[in-house]
């Protein structure tokens, strides 16, 4: 629904609304836990009562949700899908930009993965693991979500009061208002990414700066739990304040890289026919890997002595940064067909074909560009 020019950002604004609601969630625990009397039921109570208002919310925005108007097309409701392009874009009908946008609907619509036929489960499933195309999607999408939760970003964010005492952090207070800092700069952070990086920079260099900075904060904490720790006493103030410090500087790198990547591939990659159902395998990965990292990393705090946990995760980094350098395609900017021009060719080459696409179309910008100029010349 978003145009092609915003999608990134579009999609990170939910991130940006889901970390909003993590930093309301552990403020409210903050205050119950301060203010209200373990005596009362208030206690728990509130912070299970605020988690009803964002549902709330939503359940009531979606009476005035405008459906997409790719899927009114396929359903064969052309004139719905043409009022919503109008609602969404806020321009009239006969306005270039919008004629041009939903020729390219009506355009898409006859290729053959848009074909009506089948639509059942059984037959969108088949095509969804039986298709090459859709396969290659489905396994970027499984290797997004494997990397984007084993660089340990999550595993920090779920046991963060245990990790700020680990680097000497007192009072368990105090650790859950960090925790609630620490929510909010990863807040601010994807903001910053959705407005800057992701649509400006495109999402291959926004995820290679974020999961350097990543490595690089978990490979310092590494080394000052394995050598700053082991004398409490005897620790160095400033390498005390500085794990501190790398530990928010760790939200920034988290939100610029491997917190983009599995969202925004899983909400743009799919084909019209199967979007619903590639969405929703997307978030199931998603969950399936998190629930794992999140049982797991006790385990693996206690397994490799603290600090190796962090070693673990500097390793994934950089797988994930390999992958991402000859593997992970630049879909910046690019339409759904030209994306699925681009699935159609072989792993090891989708990336040199997207970077094809993203060079034509600044060349074909700078044409439109100069052949304004000129036209603007002639009238004059």
């Amino acid at each position: 629904m978003a145009p092609k020019s915003i999608r990134g950002l579009m999609t990170l604004w939910f991130n940006v609304c889901m970390l909003g609601g993590q930093a309301l969630g552990i403020f409210t625990v903050f205050g119950c836990s301060t203010n209200i009397s373990s005596e009362h039921s208030l206690q728990y109570q509130i912070p299970w009562f605020v988690q009803t208002f964002v549902p709330a919310i939503a359940v009531g925005l979606s009476f005035f949700s405008v459906e997409s108007p790719r899927w009114l097309a396929i359903q064969g409701k052309q004139k719905d899908a043409l009022d919503a392009l109008v609602k969404l874009r806020g321009l009239p009908a006969d306005h270039p930009y919008l004629e041009e946008e939903y020729a390219l609907i009506e355009t898409h619509l006859d290729d053959k993965n848009q074909q009506s036929g089948d639509q059942g489960y059984l037959s969108i499933m088949k095509e969804t693991f039986m298709v090459r195309s859709n396969l290659r999607r489905v396994q970027l999408t499984i290797v997004a979500y494997i990397l984007a939760q084993f660089s340990g970003a999550n595993s920090v964010t779920n046991y963060l009061p245990t990790i700020f005492g680990y680097i000497g952090v007192q009072g368990a207070g105090v650790k859950v208002y960090s925790s609630g800092l620490y929510a909010v700069a990863k807040m601010i952070c994807c903001l910053v990414a959705s407005l800057v990086f992701v649509d400006v920079l495109g999402r291959r260099k926004s995820l290679m700066i974020g999961i350097t900075i990543q490595a690089a904060c978990h490979a310092y904490l590494s080394g000052y739990l394995k050598y700053f720790t082991k004398d409490p006493d005897s620790v160095p103030k400033g390498a005390s304040d500085a794990a501190i410090g790398i530990i928010y500087i760790h939200a920034l790198g988290w939100a610029v890289g491997l917190y983009t990547l599995p969202y925004l591939f899983g909400a743009e990659l799919w084909p019209n026919r199967i979007r619903s159902f590639g969405g929703a395998l997307s978030q199931g990965f998603h969950w399936l890997f998190y629930f794992a990292i999140t049982k797991a990393t006790p385990s693996i705090l206690s397994s490799m002595d603290i600090w190796g946990a962090f070693l673990f995760f500097v390793g994934w980094c950089i797988l994930a940064f390999i992958y991402t350098l000859f593997f992970i395609p630049e879909t910046s900017g690019l339409s759904l067909d030209e994306m699925d021009a681009i699935f159609q060719r072989p792993m090891h080459r989708m990336r040199q074909a997207a970077s094809g696409k993203s060079e034509e179309e600044r060349i074909g910008r700078r044409v439109s560009v100069e052949k304004e100029a000129v036209a603007h010349l002639e009238r004059d």
